[in-house]
């Protein structure tokens, strides 16, 4: 294995409600043991239907907010996230983010698991997530 750079123009994109998500680093790309996201949250409001609350089963999810303004619901509460923030979501816990504020929350969501799909659970599909 050899360092190689990933572009954004090259990620793939997702088909989660509520955001755009683009994958830009897992299995699929060749990783062993990572994750990386790209989600854009638009201000609530728009069109995008939300996001319900998942979880993952194996792995913790840390947010890193690029930009815009949110709030993380979790089981263990609520949580306002605001530029330069970052929040650990511990494997299990479900959760959601939602945009609060008047601009687009830009998030970077990593994974310590080369494949999150298999793991991630959300509640209201009753199994683990596809990304068709």
């Amino acid at each position: 294995m050899m360092a190689r750079v990933f572009t954004q123009a090259a990620a793939v994109r997702l088909g989660l409600p509520g955001r755009t998500a683009l994958e830009i680093v897992s299995a699929n790309t060749g990783a062993q043991s990572v994750t990386l996201r790209l989600a854009e949250i638009p201000p609530q409001g728009s069109d995008a239907a939300p996001r319900g609350p998942h979880h993952h089963r194996d792995c913790e999810e840390c947010i890193f907010v690029l930009s815009g303004t949110g709030r993380t619901y979790a089981d263990s509460g609520e949580y306002a996230l605001n530029p330069g923030d970052t929040i650990l979501i511990p494997p299990g816990e479900n959760h959601v983010t939602s945009n609060t504020g008047a601009t687009p929350l830009l998030l970077l969501c990593f994974y310590p698991v080369a494949d999150v799909v298999s793991g991630t659970v959300e509640p209201e599909a009753r199994g683990p997530r596809t990304t068709s």
